[in-house]
């Protein structure tokens, strides 16, 4: 009979197991995913000089770590693009990318992979099937519109809007099969995008060629002296930058000071490994953490981590204590200080587990004329033209308005942590929301990151208090009206037309639609 192997004998040694593990740790060690992180970046900024015109951005949260000079973001997931479940989603448009290729003539964008594969399934098939559905609503809007095609035709310079390229582009590792069951479903997603009430007009109007995807890894073969000029494309191209080395094995690499193990797509799942520090700030600091050494990297990072936050402490802005502690290691010849210390984690509690999510670039979003604005906590210090403020972050913001009801605090918690928190706040959200805009007030919605929980209040109350025009009518709309999934996400769409940093979690949103099917504006 085989023995459990993963238990320990009477004298407290390890299995070869927890062994194994304990190596596995070590091999993923701070130090370690930064160097790597590091390495691959030298290559991004070798491509991203050979189109020196076309802006590059980062798909997060990945790939922000990988470049200290990104022009913008983006978030195509890859859960989009997994073998049958693909889908194009309403709620992840990314349509600034598409006006931005539009102006500059394309766009690079960058992303890695932890999994051994080239590309992320991001980069295989979520952008292809974004840029083949845009290309067909594109096509679509310039032939059902007779009064402008003469002028769109000169404006793009685009012979015949029947050659206009709507035919799905994928890498050659898909397989053939694969992509006709994925033909089969455009017509549907582009039907969903052209009735979401996305600005299809826009794209077309900025779109001088269709749009097409490009891919490049660490692996494509370049040279240099026959790289051709974008313009000289007969389409828009987004070029797909997988910045990791793609063969999945773990490499030893020895420098003349230090050693260290490479790590594929290091950037992924910051939270386990980057112990608070943000790529900003890892890029602010880059040479003098890689310099150091892995024996010290620790300790750097904690120094730069705790010295941010209380910068941003002194200065009344979101600044929460980051606490760290060891995992359960049994005892044994394994443990020691050393070992220790670097295997700390964190110990996220409410919703900082966010924390560690790229970096807020202190933008405040205007919905239009709504008089709604979303954005990050920190950045409601500074925001003009607020009269009032939700925040809905855990940690309360030093403001003082003339009028007491003009800032409400009201924590909610993310999903992953509490199923319903975001329901349960929403009556008084959206009451806090009607008193103000009644009063003609700009009212700022607020979160840790301006992206999810705030976008989903927000989203409650736009559809809540206003009518399909955009204008505040006091919730008559929706007292009279039942609310579908798809108009709800009709009203997402017309929010993450300005804010283009959104990205609404799924679980947050099944909540807000449970409130706007069941609940009712002073149902609190």
């Amino acid at each position: 009979m085989v023995k459990n192997m993963d238990m320990e004998d009477g004298d407290g040694k390890i299995s070869i197991y927890r062994a194994a593990r304990t190596i596995k740790r070590r091999e993923n060690s701070l130090y370690n995913a930064l160097r790597s992180i590091y390495e691959d970046s030298i290559f991004v900024g070798e491509i991203s000089q050979l189109w020196p015109d076309l802006p590059l951005l980062a798909n997060l949260r990945c790939g922000l770590w990988y470049s200290p000079a990104f022009h913008s973001t983006c978030y195509f997931k890859s859960t989009d693009g997994h073998t049958n479940n693909w889908s194009f989603n309403t709620a992840r448009l990314n349509l600034h990318v598409a006006l931005l290729a539009g102006q500059k003539g394309g766009c690079m964008v960058v992303d890695s992979t932890r999994k051994g594969k080239r590309f992320p399934d991001s980069m295989s098939k979520t952008i292809p099937i974004w840029t083949c559905v845009l290309n067909r609503a594109v096509a679509n809007h310039i032939k059902n519109m007779p009064e402008v095609q003469e002028e769109l035709i000169k404006d793009t310079k685009l012979a015949d809007p029947d050659n206009w390229d709507c035919e799905l582009h994928l890498p050659n590792w898909v397989s053939i099969k694969e992509k006709a069951e994925i033909e089969e479903r455009l017509e549907e997603w582009t039907k969903q995008l052209e009735s979401s009430g996305a600005d299809i007009a826009s794209i077309a109007f900025s779109l001088k060629k269709p749009l097409r995807p490009l891919w490049i890894s660490q692996r494509s073969v370049i040279w240099l002296n026959e790289v051709p000029h974008q313009s000289s494309w007969d389409f828009t191209p987004i070029i797909l930058v997988s910045a990791s080395a793609s063969d999945g094995v773990f490499q030893h690499r020895t420098t003349s000071e230090f050693s260290w193990r490479y790590i594929a797509g290091a950037g992924d799942d910051e939270e386990s490994w980057a112990r608070g520090l943000s790529p900003s700030h890892f890029w602010k600091h880059a040479y003098d953490i890689i310099s150091s050494g892995p024996d010290v990297c620790n300790q750097k990072v904690a120094d730069i981590v705790e010295k941010d936050r209380v910068y941003r402490a002194q200065r009344g802005q979101t600044a929460p204590q980051i606490t760290v502690k060891p995992p359960k290691i049994s005892d044994s010849g394994i443990d020691n200080p050393s070992y220790m210390e670097s295997s700390l984690a964190f110990n996220m509690s409410n919703n900082d587990a966010t924390l560690n999510s790229a970096d807020v670039d202190d933008k405040v979003f205007w919905l239009g004329t709504t008089n709604l604005a979303v954005g990050p906590s920190q950045a409601a210090t500074h925001a003009s033209n607020v009269n009032c403020i939700l925040n809905c972050d855990q940690v309360s913001i030093p403001i003082c308005f003339p009028d007491a009801e003009a800032y409400f605090h009201l924590p909610v918690v993310s999903s992953k942590l509490d199923r319903f928190s975001v329901l349960n706040n929403l009556p008084a959200a959206v009451n806090f929301a009607r008193v103000n805009l009644q009063k003609g007030n700009r009212l700022l919605v607020c979160c840790r990151d301006g992206e999810d929980i705030s976008v989903c209040v927000c989203l409650a109350i736009l559809t809540s208090l206003f009518n399909d025009e955009g204008t505040f009518d006091d919730g008559k709309l929706f007292s009279e009206s039942h609310i579908t999934k798809w108009e709800m996400r009709r009203r997402l769409v017309f929010i993450c037309k300005f804010a283009i940093t959104a990205r609404p979690s799924r679980g947050n949103l099944k909540q807000v639609f449970g409130f706007l099917s069941g609940g009712r504006v002073g149902s609190a």
